[in-house]
């Protein structure tokens, strides 16, 4: 089974290159590792192409031009140019927990698509990690939030982990599935433009198509980077879209990844 890595980014080559660190000190090395990139500038692309040098493994440098925020169209793009036959989704502000694709590679089912477990960085925290260049954390770090996801445990998570049918929470930061299920939907709507609701409004899809979701518990760890929050301006359509899918139960959409 071959595995690719989907790494969005925008104009932040500091928290990229944590993101790409963590990425080579993996237990488990995904076969390739394709960032998505939704219009960076010339420090980013220059970053993506050092990495790529020294890289383990092939490095892909998915490109598309800088027209507000268009992750859906950035992850269809850059999973259109992936050979992996199983899809792992984080950020570039997501630190990788070394065990994140071996993880990931472990829960992996036909017909299941996978949530991942996010703990959240505190802004002071995150200034020193990207200067120091630190990529290990543990349940007694200073400034860290939802501190209990920050414990990796086999035994915690075979008993909290679960099947559910539910949208809360859906977080394509840490979401992983099999191509042949992404393929049956036709990706990521790319009507959504602007922040949010894209990565719901694909879950919704997948479960309404027969896609279980699987929520891994104290597995599949990644760290989240603080950041000021993106504008939520295009929130009210965002949510018009996700309603439909949701009323007029799809399992399509129309303006997919099929135009690559």
């Amino acid at each position: 089974m071959k595995c690719s890595l989907i790494i969005t980014t925008y104009n932040w080559p500091e928290a990229l290159e944590l993101v790409l660190m963590s990425a080579f000190r993996q237990t488990s090395l995904p076969d390739e590792i394709v960032v998505a990139d939704d219009g960076s500038r010339f420090d980013t692309v220059k970053l993506i192409q050092q990495y790529a040098r020294m890289s383990p493994i092939p490095i892909i440098h998915a490109w598309q031009e800088d027209k507000d925020f268009r992750a859906a169209k950035s992850r269809n793009l850059a999973i259109s140019k992936s050979c992996g036959d199983f899809i792992i989704l984080t950020d570039g502000d997501m630190i990788l927990h070394k065990e994140f694709i071996a993880d990931h590679k472990k829960f992996a089912k036909k017909f299941f698509f996978t949530q991942g477990t996010r703990v959240l960085l505190g802004k002071t925290l995150s200034a020193w990690v990207l200067k120091s260049k630190n990529l290990d954390f543990t349940f007694f770090t200073k400034d860290i939030k939802n501190r209990k996801n920050a414990i990796h445990s086999h035994l915690l998570s075979s008993v909290f982990s679960r099947v559910t049918k539910k949208i809360h929470g859906i977080k394509t930061c840490n979401m992983s599935f099999f191509r042949d299920d992404f393929i049956s939907v036709n990706g990521f709507n790319e009507d959504f433009t602007g922040w949010g609701r894209e990565d719901s409004e694909f879950a919704i899809r997948l479960l309404n198509k027969g896609v279980k979701r699987q929520d891994l518990r104290f597995r599949a760890i990644a760290y989240h980077i603080w950041h000021n929050e993106n504008s939520r301006k295009s929130l009210e359509k965002n949510d018009f879209i996700l309603q439909r899918a949701i009323d007029e139960n799809l399992t399509y959409c129309v303006n997919g990844i099929d135009k690559y």
